[in-house]
């Protein structure tokens, strides 16, 4: 299986994972959400350490972390996940999800900014339509509702940062995001024990609201591995595109499921950011299969390439 199929399906078990996490943050209301994070931290950790201590690669996440610019880079990622897990969570527990959803659907415009501006990539006409689409969906939203989405603002460029970050470094994804989670585990564990001090911390109080905060570990654990891998094998436009996946789960919960109100205006934005998603994913196929026929032609020429220089080295 070549590296760009891993990489996507990566992104998308990722993404759908992501999508469908609010039905289990629901379960969770009754925690604090800086709570919430902190146990997502601590048992993220937990696993991650471990999966690294049985592969014997424990000593990688130290050199992950061995030059300023590596420990620089590793801390602004860890600072931007960590925003972006925060206002999730508490997203959730406020009956926000519709706008977690939004954010996440405008999070490919600023991931194929970046992409464009930080590593050339480039988009077709078409793709270029898709973009205008989604901007102009949040155009409609801001008319609307006569106030700027802020909360979708915030995940969104948190995340596209998160994403740069994480294309720029060399280190293995279970390796970068271990070391990402180390350096938050001590605010992390901080927290819990003023809380748990101060008789106010949850765990502990009942077996069913303990065994979701450590389930919390599993479920940021492995949608960031998947991730991480993903963002270093595709382009970021690719990723981008499948991150439609993830508000669109989000979006299913919201209206489907928790019943948030959706008006107008929303079915109008929302409306244009479909109609950009299928306008994106119509040219990334059209693109893809364009290079693929380009790959077999350049492997079916490339014999007939070889015995034409061989013949021409034998003649005197």
């Amino acid at each position: 299986m070549s590296d760009t199929r891993i990489g996507f399906i990566a992104i998308v078990a990722a993404c759908v994972i992501w999508g469908l996490s609010p039905l289990f943050y629901k379960l969770l209301t009754h925690v604090p959400p800086l709570e919430v994070l902190a146990h997502r931290t601590v048992w993220s950790l937990f696993l991650f350490a471990g999966l690294l201590l049985v592969q014997g690669r424990l000593r990688a996440v130290r050199a992950a972390l061995d030059s300023p610019v590596k420990a620089a880079t590793v801390g602004l990622a860890a600072a931007m996940i960590t925003v972006n897990w925060f206002l999730f969570i508490w997203s959730v527990q406020v009956g926000l999800v519709k706008e977690t959803s939004l954010g996440y659907y405008i999070y490919p415009l600023v991931s194929v900014a970046l992409g464009v501006v930080l590593f050339g990539e480039r988009l077709s006409r078409l793709q270029w339509l898709a973009v205008a689409l989604a901007a102009a969906s949040v155009a409609v939203l801001v008319a609307g509702l006569g106030t700027a989405p802020w909360l979708p603002l915030v995940l969104a460029t948190t995340f596209s940062i998160y994403g740069v970050l994480k294309k720029r470094l060399s280190i293995g994804p279970v390796v970068s995001v271990t070391a990402e989670i180390l350096l938050l585990t001590p605010v992390a564990l901080a927290w819990l024990a003023m809380l748990h001090v101060g008789g106010a911390g949850a765990f502990g109080r009942d077996l069913v609201t303990s065994l979701l905060l450590i389930a919390s570990g599993l479920l940021t654990a492995l949608p960031l591995v998947l991730f991480s891998r993903a963002a270093q094998l595709v382009p970021l436009s690719t990723v981008g595109l499948v991150q439609y996946l993830n508000p669109t789960l989000q979006f299913l919960c919201a209206v489907v499921i928790f019943t948030e109100p959706f008006t107008p205006v929303h079915a109008l934005a929302f409306g244009l950011i479909w109609t950009g998603l299928a306008l994106y994913s119509i040219s990334t196929i059209r693109q893809d299969r364009a290079r693929r026929r380009m790959s077999m032609t350049s492997v079916a020429e490339a014999p007939t390439c070889t015995k034409s220089s061989s013949e021409a080295s034998a003649k005197p």
